[in-house]
C-alpha cells in the first residue's frame, strides 16, 4: 500500500487509486457521515461497511471519530468509538468485542522512519482484544497489542505491546498499575 524508496518531498507516498479512494472516503465523510445525529449509528456503520469495513452487530462509531481508511478496520459486538476518536489505519487495526475506545483517544498505525533519508512512510497493524477500555486521549502507537480486559488509562503513552490480560497500564509510557477483576455476567 505504501509507495517504498520514493521521495516523500516530491511524490506521493500512496498510488492514484489509494488516493482517489482516501478523497472519496473523505467526501462521504465530510457529507454523510460526520453530520448525521448521534443515534444514527446503524447508518454510520451502513456507510462504513460500503468502504470495506468489517463491523460485528451493534457498533455505536460516533460522527465525530475520524477513520482514515475504513477498509482497514475490523471490529467486533458492541463496540464504542467515540467522537474526537482518530483512527490512523494505514494497515489494519482491530477492536475485540465488547471494547471501548473514548473520546480523543489516538490509534495511529503509521508513522515515519527518522533513520531513513526521505522519512519513509511505514505502517503496521494494532489490535485489541475483547473489553478493552482505551479511555479518553490515551495514544496508542503501531505495531501494539493489547490483550482483553486491559484498561489503559486516560491520556496514557502506549508504545509497546501489553503482555498480560486484565490490566490496568497508565502514565508514559504506560505500566501497569492495577489488575481487573472479571465480572461474571
Amino acid at each position: 500500500m505504501i509507495i517504498q524508496g520514493n521521495d516523500s518531498y516530491t511524490a506521493a507516498s500512496f498510488s492514484l487509486s489509494h488516493r482517489m479512494r482516501r478523497q472519496l472516503w473523505n467526501w462521504v465523510y465530510l457529507f454523510f457521515f460526520k453530520i448525521s445525529p448521534r443515534p444514527f449509528h446503524i447508518w454510520r456503520a451502513t456507510i462504513l461497511k460500503l468502504f470495506g469495513a468489517k463491523l460485528g452487530k451493534g457498533v455505536h462509531v460516533y460522527p465525530g471519530a475520524k477513520i482514515w481508511a475504513p477498509w482497514n478496520l475490523e471490529v467486533g459486538d458492541h463496540v464504542g468509538i467515540a467522537d474526537g476518536v482518530t483512527i490512523y489505519n494505514m494497515d489494519l487495526i482491530r477492536i475485540g468485542s465488547y471494547s471501548v475506545i473514548s473520546q480523543g483517544a489516538h490509534l495511529c498505525g503509521g508513522s515515519h522512519d527518522y533513520n531513513s533519508s526521505n522519512f519513509q512512510l511505514y505502517a503496521k497493524p494494532i489490535v485489541l482484544g475483547e473489553h478493552v477500555w482505551i479511555c479518553a486521549e490515551a495514544f496508542v502507537s503501531l505495531g501494539v497489542s493489547i490483550p482483553d480486559g486491559v484498561v489503559i488509562g486516560a491520556r496514557s503513552l502506549v508504545i509497546k505491546s501489553i503482555a498480560d490480560p486484565w490490566t490496568v497500564y497508565a502514565g508514559h509510557p504506560a505500566k501497569q498499575i492495577s489488575q481487573r477483576t472479571r465480572n461474571k455476567r
